[in-house]
């Protein structure tokens, strides 16, 4: 970039005791590439939802367009729960139900999830709960990663704004995004994972939907629960 805008030459210019280096231009500095200009200023991925609060990231997650979900969902799902709640819950992505009330996990699953949290004493109103993407993909189709890539940002501050003390990641799909592995959900369970700077405590479970499917895998379900909670308790 130093080239670019023609600081090629440089000469030595000192203060009491401490010698400084200082560009001097040699000629007229050429334009800086579009591209190269761009990629400078281009937030990360992080940096681009940072500055905003609740509210304001909500606003900002009800007229995202970053991709094509923004044609086809009836509404945004962003998140629902206690704004000072020490568990998060993560899913996948909205279904038909939730496209249509905008809220996580209503319907059967919403009402099986609220058992699941009953049995280690949590209430729904205890914890906050959010999908990886907050729009529904249509005839709930796995996300692409170009679709996740452009939403988990939002899920990345809300995670900053509530400072969760745990995190459960419910079904595959939120578990290989959220972890940023392929790795089987079965070969994911019953072990502590970290999520992003904070290193805050991640469990994984199946998610409800694909409970009401399999009923026989509910133990190993509760299991997970279990395990979580201990996690949590341990600090």
């Amino acid at each position: 970039y130093l080239s670019a805008m023609g600081l090629e030459t440089w000469a030595v210019r000192s203060r009491p005791g401490v010698p400084v280096a200082v560009p001097v231009a040699t000629g007229p500095a050429p334009a800086i590439p579009a591209d190269a200009a761009n990629a400078a200023a281009a937030p990360t991925s992080k940096q681009r939802e940072a500055a905003y609060d609740w509210a304001q990231l909500k606003e900002r997650v009800a007229a995202c367009t970053r991709c094509g979900l923004a044609a086809t969902r009836t509404q945004t799902v962003f998140g629902v729960g206690n704004l000072h709640a020490e568990w998060l819950v993560v899913g996948e992505a909205p279904g038909a139900e939730e496209d249509r009330v905008g809220e996580p996990f209503v319907g059967r699953a919403g009402q099986l999830l609220n058992s699941m949290l009953r049995s280690i004493g949590l209430a729904r109103d205890d914890v906050y709960i959010a999908n990886v993407l907050k729009c529904r993909p249509p005839h709930n189709r796995d996300p692409l990663a170009s679709e996740t890539n452009e939403c988990l940002p939002f899920l990345d501050q809300q995670i900053a704004l509530l400072k969760p003390k745990i995190m459960l990641s419910v079904g595959r799909i939120a578990a290989h995004n959220l972890l940023r592995t392929d790795v089987s959900l079965g070969r994911l369970r019953q072990k502590v994972h970290t999520f992003g700077a904070a290193r805050v405590p991640l469990v994984v479970t199946y998610h409800p939907a694909y409970l009401l499917r399999t009923p026989a895998e509910k133990r190993k379900a509760w299991e997970d629960l279990k395990f979580a909670r201990e996690v949590f308790a341990r600090g």
